[in-house]
């Protein structure tokens, strides 16, 4: 007779032959490493075809397949990425990854570990990650940090820090009825922001969109006045929030002044760093983000610039008595003890939201611990140089107008052939980033500055060389002559 208190042979979840899963996972790890080996090879970007979206649009199974058919079908996904693994994928802000993250992956997925807390392995790597982390930014020793999926949540846990320590930390029981809080950002600030104005019950309005001026960085003349007409109708400042990289143009907020004005004013000094403030390991332009050591908080990406695979972010926050103060409730099914499994005092979930958390440090650990941070900031130096390089070919070539200055890594262009309106390049430079994208050549995207449609080349890519650059051009070039009326 079966007993019902122990899975019946073949009906557990582990394999039944584990000789074959590990002839399984070997192929299918080989399968992964030849995908990444050809990273250069063939389209950037290939839609996913009706046949794989039918293949995974099924009715919810019932009994399980073979580990050999899964495994087949994981293998067929490998083709149909996003395509910022290629060197010519231009688009939005996207770090590249890098085949030893992979490495750091399979042992994070088989630890399964809950980085929430308690004592173990994972929640050590993650303090040393936030102990480099505050080394490569100039944060006190005594500086609290927590990894978490990326700049979105980092901001909101950053925001959310800074809201609660100016109303004394009585919003997290009363809430924030009748305190009319402000915050003040620039009008080339990432969405993230205001999002996270509305995630906290702020509302978007509540953060102020501070004008720019012709290198798209903030104008500290218009925040002074913005913050002075607050104060006179009665709202309460509360935060500056300077940007290390801008999304559009990656320009950079004078960080210094924007500190100045924070402590003359008794405002917390946020910086949003989401790529742009890991230019501090860049010999070259370290210099250009020093303040951000004057920063109360700071929120970043390891996913783009130190292209640790998705997802992986991290928020820094220079008074850790206030950033727990804000998260921390340990109720007594959590309650952490000296020795034990429970210990590992103080736990991450008393630092963010969240208890349930992969053991995303470890990727991060792996990254700079295989590369060092002198590789890494070689490689966002090169990227730098690359914006400059096409910048230059595009200023000096009649047929592109350059839309922004290449102060970082990003560069914003049109096509201009003459005669054109203003709609009809538009169009027509829309197109020509369309056509990139299905023709597999390249992957840019597009933005608007003053109105204009720009061409928009973003350089996070550690693969990416100074021929795709050549080839970029005279394929917007040759696609551009094919659409015009």
């Amino acid at each position: 007779m079966t007993d019902p208190k122990s899975p019946a042979p073949g009906q557990g979840l582990d394999p039944a032959d584990w000789a074959a899963f590990r002839q399984t996972a070997h192929e299918l790890l080989d399968a992964a490493i030849d995908k990444m080996t050809a990273n250069r090879e063939g389209r950037v970007w290939t839609p996913f075809p009706p046949e794989m979206k039918a293949a995974f649009a099924r009715p919810l199974p019932q009994e399980g397949q073979g580990e050999a058919e899964l495994a087949s079908q994981l293998a067929a996904l490998l083709p149909y990425g996003v395509g910022n693994t290629h060197p010519r994928f231009f688009g939005w802000v996207h770090g590249s990854g890098t085949p030893q993250n992979l490495l750091a992956e399979i042992v994070a997925s088989a630890l399964n570990a809950n980085a929430g807390g308690r004592d173990h392995g994972a929640i050590y790597v993650e303090r040393q990650v936030i102990a480099w982390c505050r080394e490569m930014f100039g944060f006190p020793e005594t500086a609290s940090g927590l990894i978490v999926s990326g700049t979105s949540l980092a901001t909101v846990i950053a925001v959310k820090t800074a809201r609660d320590a100016a109303l004394d930390f009585r919003s997290r029981k009363e809430g924030i009825c009748g305190d009319r809080l402000v915050g003040y950002a620039s009008a080339e600030a990432h969405a993230c922001n205001p999002r996270a104005f509305d995630v906290l019950g702020l509302g978007t309005e509540a953060l102020r969109r501070i004008p720019v001026n012709d290198a798209y960085e903030m104008d500290t003349g218009a925040l002074r006045a913005a913050i002075q007409a607050d104060r006179d109708a009665g709202l309460t400042p509360f935060l500056i929030i300077g940007t290390a990289g801008t999304v559009n143009t990656g320009s950079t907020d004078p960080l210094a002044e924007l500190s100045g004005i924070a402590k003359a004013e008794g405002l917390w000094f946020h910086i949003d760093g989401a790529f742009g403030a890991l230019a501090r390991l860049s010999p070259e332009h370290a210099s250009r983000f020093a303040a951000i050591s004057q920063a109360d908080s700071i929120a970043f990406d390891f996913h783009k610039w130190l292209h640790v695979n998705y997802d992986a972010g991290c928020v820094l926050v220079r008074e850790e008595a206030h950033h727990r103060h804000a998260f921390s409730d340990r109720p007594d099914y959590l309650k952490g003890t000296e020795r034990g499994i429970a210990a590992g005092n103080p736990w991450p979930v008393e630092y963010g939201p969240e208890l349930s958390r992969g053991f995303r440090a470890l990727k991060v650990w792996s990254q700079i611990a295989g590369f060092g941070t002198e590789r890494l900031g070689a490689a966002i130096a090169t990227n730098c140089a690359q914006a400059a390089y096409l910048s230059g070919k595009v200023a000096a070539d009649p047929r592109f107008e350059l839309l922004a200055p290449a102060r970082l890594n990003i560069c914003c262009f049109r096509l201009r052939p003459e005669g054109l309106e203003e709609a009809a390049l538009d169009a027509l430079n829309e197109e020509i980033v369309l056509r990139l994208q299905e023709s597999g050549v390249a992957a840019p995207s597009t933005t608007r500055l003053k109105g204009r449609l720009a061409i928009r080349i973003n350089l996070t890519n550690h693969r990416t060389q100074e021929s795709d650059l050549d080839l970029l051009l005279t394929e917007i070039v040759r696609i551009g002559e094919g659409v015009r009326p």
